[in-house]
């Protein structure tokens, strides 16, 4: 920019979207001086000195401290620098306003009390090491001398929230939720009672020892995506898609158990699909008259919340399984 021409005061607090108080008061403060004097004495500028006054608004409008400019305009640090940490603070503040809301909304939703407020404000001031531990002294206690198959608790402990550097509010408030339940003695005790009720008697042991819940949470994940995919797409249960990843699946599930995977044995898994809606129903129907702990209000609740914490997918309902189709699939192997 070459333009000599030098702008009164007026002009240059136009120009800049500034109050002419407030260019006055950066010229008296040293910050940015006026270019020269005119001949009665009033303050002139030129187009240089108006874009350091622009930059000075924007960066007030940030709400940059006024020390900061003047470390910029004099060359103590450059404007990359200056915006980078500024863009720290604001972020930081932005999380904060974020957990705020969270903790907010939460209060209102419950109607707490002043107790619960101040609780609230510090789960979502935890450090990532007082969440971990939070949730270790969950299961520590959920474990203690729980009458299920070895290694099966240390398995479900390995199910848990990692809450983001910048989470949404609705992670934040999923976070509340989760690590008010776990500190919760009662929720503590229905998860236990849930957990000993659903898997130690000698059928359900089985299905919590390691190679079953590998199979479950990783090693069969992928093969029952498999046939979800293929029944998403509306294939056929005797398409040759549907037909190889259902052969792969029940290869692999009669595997654990060194099940020869015969016609007999296809047939039994195919009526076990088959009966699914109905078994799924009637249990559905004891939870609800039922006086116990439910998976849904137990442990459930805290994987729906973990994976909303985690941005992950809640694992595939039960009833929105393609059961009678899997059993169709089944008994189509030739």
């Amino acid at each position: 920019m070459n333009d000599p021409t030098l702008y009164p005061i007026g002009d240059a607090a136009r120009r800049s979207g500034l109050s002419v108080s407030a260019v006055r008061f950066y010229a008296d403060s040293g910050l940015i001086e006026p270019t020269g004097l005119n001949e009665a004495g009033h303050r002139m500028y030129d187009i240089h000195a108006i874009a350091r006054l622009e930059l000075v608004r924007t960066l007030r409008e940030l709400d940059t401290d006024l020390d900061e400019i003047r470390r910029l305009l004099e060359g103590g640090t450059t404007l990359h620098d200056l915006l980078a940490t500024h863009l720290e603070i604001v972020e930081r503040q932005e999380r904060t306003l974020r957990a705020r809301r969270a903790v907010l909304r939460t209060l209102i939703k419950q109607g707490a009390t002043t107790a619960q407020a101040d609780l609230m404000h510090k789960l979502v001031s935890m450090t990532d090491e007082e969440r971990e531990q939070t949730i270790d002294d969950f299961w520590n206690d959920v474990g203690e001398d729980l009458d299920v198959s070895e290694g099966f608790v240390d398995r479900l402990r390995t199910i848990r929230p990692v809450l983001p550097a910048d989470p949404t509010a609705a992670q934040l408030e999923a976070w509340i939720e989760l690590a008010d339940l776990v500190s919760n003695r009662a929720f503590r005790d229905a998860v236990r009672t849930y957990l000993h009720d659903a898997y130690s008697t000698p059928e359900a042991r089985v299905l919590a020892t390691e190679p079953f819940q590998a199979f479950i949470h990783v090693n069969g994940a992928p093969l029952v995506e498999e046939l979800l995919a293929a029944y998403r797409a509306g294939e056929s249960p005797r398409s040759p898609r549907a037909q190889q990843a259902i052969t792969r699946f029940m290869e692999a599930a009669t595997a654990l158990s060194d099940t020869p995977l015969t016609p007999e044995v296809r047939n039994r898994m195919a009526d076990g699909y088959r009966q699914m809606p109905d078994i799924l129903r009637q249990i559905a129907e004891e939870e609800a008259t039922s006086e116990s702990p439910t998976y849904d209000d137990t442990h459930g609740r805290y994987l729906s919340l973990v994976a909303l914490i985690n941005g992950t997918a809640t694992e595939e309902d039960h009833y929105s399984i393609p059961s009678v189709w899997i059993a169709d699939a089944m008994r189509a192997v030739l």
